[in-house]
């Protein structure tokens, strides 16, 4: 395997495990926003309490991803940069609306106007953020053309992701995390009757989710749609995700909820790989390839070394992270 393609599947590994974490916290603020019932106030503590281990720590993985597609896919970087500046820009917004919101409601110990409000702009932030993060993910597969006369993206800064896929993906892309978040929050409650709050809308987004991937395949970009339907690798991968996504389900249904979160994990995983199988070997369809916009070896080279140094810091810092979070919540 050469460095390039060792450092896009570094990447695509920061984009499961962002998923994964941010992805579900993401998915929180969704819950956060539909909260209701008798026990709407237990349900956003339970949220609140769930998503403080790694709640900004997550983002780890997408300045990962960022730095790893500036350094290693200059080209790349500057056309998806240029071409998606504004959905970029709305995530980011998003993102640090939502951290901000988080911190300033609890400075109302008494959960007053003020943590209600800030509440607020967590949930919505929480909202719009997959969605331009499905966007921006849904955009990459057409589009981005080089310009012969100036060697860069040719773009209206518009058409690249103002079309019927990406917003497609970004649907797909909220449903797919207020599923996982739904999930998580299952095994999280300690509650009988929170565990059947929580579970309910699990199942009912996983339906979401089902409606919105078959939306997005239907309105994908031609190169795409033959990928996902005729490739070699299509059939065995959608049959081990429909296996895991009907494992979840019956395991949810059945209340076997590790069990459960096991196969929801597993079905996003597979979800976000056969993206990237997808895409392969474009960074941004049809103009920047994986080898066509990779830095030299003697850049990528050290960076792999640097990388392996790195995870032998980040890895146990972040199990660390859990480990006092999770101890000091059963204290």
């Amino acid at each position: 395997m050469t460095p390039d393609l060792m450092i896009a599947g570094v990447m695509l590994v920061a984009l499961i495990l962002y998923t994964l974490t941010g992805g579900a916290d993401f998915g929180g603020g969704v819950w956060e926003l539909l909260a209701g019932g008798p026990r709407k106030d237990a349900q956003r503590r339970l949220i609140d309490v769930s998503i403080q281990p790694i709640w900004e720590a997550n983002h780890v993985w997408l300045i990962l991803l960022i730095v790893l597609l500036f350094v290693c896919f200059p080209a790349a970087f500057a056309a998806v940069c240029t071409a998606l500046h504004v959905p970029l820009a709305l995530m980011l917004v998003g993102i640090v609306l939502r951290g901000s919101a988080f911190v300033f409601s609890h400075y109302d110990p008494l959960h007053g106007r003020g943590a209600l409000r800030w509440g607020g702009v967590f949930a919505l932030a929480s909202l719009v953020t997959p969605v331009t993060l499905g966007i921006v993910l849904g955009a990459l597969g057409s589009g981005f053309e080089v310009d012969p006369r100036t060697g860069f993206v040719a773009t209206d800064f518009v058409s690249q992701w103002l079309a019927p896929y990406p917003f497609a993906v970004g649907l797909f892309t909220l449903a797919l995390f207020a599923f996982l978040a739904a999930v998580y929050l299952v095994c999280e409650a300690d509650d009988p009757l929170l565990r059947a709050d929580f579970r309910a809308r699990a199942l009912a987004s996983a339906a979401v989710v089902g409606a919105s991937a078959l939306l997005a395949f239907l309105v994908a970009p031609p190169a795409i749609r033959h990928d996902l339907s005729a490739s070699s690798w299509a059939t065995p991968l959608h049959l081990a995700t429909g296996l895991a996504a009907v494992a979840a389900i019956v395991a949810l249904w059945t209340r076997r909820d590790r069990l459960a979160r096991a196969c929801a994990m597993a079905q996003v995983t597979l979800i976000v790989v056969g993206w990237a199988v997808a895409q392969y070997p474009y960074l941004a369809h049809p103009g920047y390839t994986i080898a066509g916009t990779a830095a030299p070896v003697s850049v990528l080279t050290p960076l792999l070394v640097a990388l392996a140094l790195g995870g032998l810091v980040l890895f146990p810092s972040l199990a660390y992270l859990f480990v006092v979070f999770k101890r000091r919540r059963a204290a």
